[in-house]
């Protein structure tokens, strides 16, 4: 590949993974729940309702349901806030409590079989669409006659088709470049000859040929913002781990790992099947996910969760990959009949394979009272635009609207400037589509293995938010979930300048915070807290 298009690859691709393009400040500890007067940082004040509002009043467990890629139920700051189903707890090989599911203690893992194997890599969504229907239209042409049905499914597949492309050139571009900077980082450490090399030592560092040239600017320039050269080279692994996942799994229309669980697929309405592994293979971001909402505030270790009165019912339900729409329904039912409040669902994908199962689904969590909080995405994206699934919006087999759930909150993320640059660069925005924003860059949080470890995207933003709503269900029990949603929505910190997204065209645009979001703000607990107390006095007075 010639230099300058690699050095432009790096350019497009390289950075943004390492840092999703945000500032290379570091916010304060704990800072999501921290409060702007106070602390001085665009924070949930969390910490402040604590202290004045709820300090002394009584709350109740709230069960939250993780649908992710599945947690470290035994971690030092977690272990006492997971949810156990007593009535099926021991391992006895038979369903204790005739729910349907062997041994589930924990919750339940819908990528796995029977034996305790389990789904690690999947392909994305639309790999497994374009896969089903090249067979059927790879060689149509648009002067083709067709049913109207055929027609619609014809244009869909010409979507994916392009999509695909797209993803699979950027995946394979991103591979290439990741992996040619990681061959000549290792040879200038081999040459510095320290394990952990410092930037005076990449200054001092005379580079041989212009790829070695190009890679010694971006290690300096990483250098200068995060001082820690294995930061920067856990970073640089990662990039190439993402991308090879991408090229080797996700992209690949040959690698198809569903038979691993042993179902009959393509029943969407098959409801029993899978293990009780709630860890799998790689829990790394639904422990992540889970320690925000309820990490043990009161321990000395580790971080404090968003919610002190919590149980943590986990769903093993995303690979890495895309989920897929059969386990997305199925886990959202087993939470609601196994006594989940709260769900928090930091997972989404461009495409959808069985829209209507999701809806059947999400209608029966709202019949039973549960509030449903979900992930915007991180494509720095309009939403409305470009719908990213599952989504509140419910449709017929034609894709025509039928309504949307009411007791849904679809997050943004924010970061802790109080500035023009308030919204996270990646993350996707909606005016009709994404309800409120919440912290989501630099989010220290719970690792497998009793680790902690900064992440950031809308995933971290949603979990802020079902900490919120958990919150409320606690010291608020008596208040149904669409209240619960309401007194979140209303109670946003209202954002007055303009912030900057990505436009359609990719360029940079400065927008109101109305005209991204429906509330145009950030959530607030102490707020939140405060009109939920005027709420529940309110009805007391009826």
């Amino acid at each position: 590949m010639a230099f300058s298009k690699l050095r432009s690859a790096l350019l497009i691709i390289l950075f943004p993974i390492f840092s999703f393009g945000q500032t290379k400040d570091t916010p304060p500890a704990n800072w999501f729940n921290l409060d702007y007067e106070r602390d001085g940082v665009m924070g949930i004040s969390t910490e402040k309702a604590y202290e004045e509002l709820l300090n002394g009043k009584k709350s109740t467990p709230v069960v939250v349901a993780v649908i992710d890629g599945g947690v470290d139920v035994n971690h030092e700051d977690l272990k006492d806030v997971i949810w156990v189903n007593e009535k099926d707890s021991a391992n006895t090989g038979t369903d204790e409590d005739g729910n349907g599911y062997i041994n589930d203690k924990y919750g339940w893992n819908f990528i796995g079989n029977a034996n305790g194997e389990n789904v690690h890599y999947d392909n994305l969504e639309v790999t497994r669409l374009v896969r089903d229907l090249e067979p059927q239209y790879v060689s149509v042409l648009p002067s083709t006659p067709m049913s109207g049905e055929e027609r619609r499914e014809f244009a869909e597949y010409q979507k994916m088709v392009t999509y695909y492309a797209n993803k699979t050139q950027e995946a394979r571009f991103g591979q290439v470049s990741y992996t040619g900077l990681k061959r000549m980082v290792d040879t200038m450490v081999a040459r510095i000859g320290k394990e952990n090399p410092t930037l005076a030592d990449f200054d001092n560092y005379k580079a041989e040929g212009d790829l070695e040239k190009m890679a010694l600017r971006v290690v300096k320039k990483e250098l200068k913002d995060e001082p820690d050269f294995s930061v920067f080279y856990k970073d640089l692994e990662d990039g190439v781990e993402h991308f090879n996942n991408q090229v080797n799994y996700h992209l690949n229309k040959d690698f198809d790992s569903r038979h691993i669980v042993g179902d009959d697929y393509e029943n969407s309405r098959e409801r029993y099947y899978g293990n009780a592994d709630v860890t799998g293979p790689d829990a790394d971001h639904g422990t992540h996910v889970a320690g925000i909402i309820g990490a043990v505030r009161s321990n000395d270790i580790g971080i404090k969760g968003v919610a002190d009165d919590v149980r943590i019912m986990v769903l093993r339900t995303v690979p890495n990959g895309d989920e897929r729409d059969k386990d997305v329904a199925n886990s959202i039912r087993y939470a609601v009949e196994n006594g989940a409040k709260v769900i928090n669902m930091s997972f989404g994908k461009a495409f959808v394979k069985d829209k209507q199962v999701v809806d059947d689904a999400v209608r029966f969590a709202i019949e039973n009272d549960v509030l449903l909080i979900h992930a915007a995405g991180n494509d720095g994206q309009d939403n409305d635009a470009n719908p990213n699934f599952p989504n509140r919006n419910f449709v017929d087999s034609l894709g025509i609207n039928k309504g949307e759930a009411t007791a849904w909150i679809e997050v943004g993320a924010s970061q802790w400037n109080n500035d023009n640059e308030l919204v996270a660069s990646f993350s996707n925005y909606g005016r009709r589509s994404v309800d409120v924003f919440a912290p989501g860059v630099k989010i220290h949080s719970t690792m497998p293995e009793s680790t902690y470890k900064d992440q950031q995207g809308t995933s971290m933003a949603s979990p802020v938010v079902a900490g919120l709503a958990a919150l409320i269900r606690s010291y608020y029990p008596q208040l149904p979930a669409v209240e619960v949603k309401r007194i979140i929505m209303q109670s946003v910190t209202r954002v007055d300048q303009r912030v900057k997204v990505s436009g359609p065209d990719g360029r940079n645009m400065r927008v109101s915070m109305n005209d991204i979001c429906v509330t145009g703000g950030i959530v607030n607990a102490y707020r939140a807290v405060q009109l939920a107390e005027q709420t529940v006095e309110g009805l007391k007075k009826k």
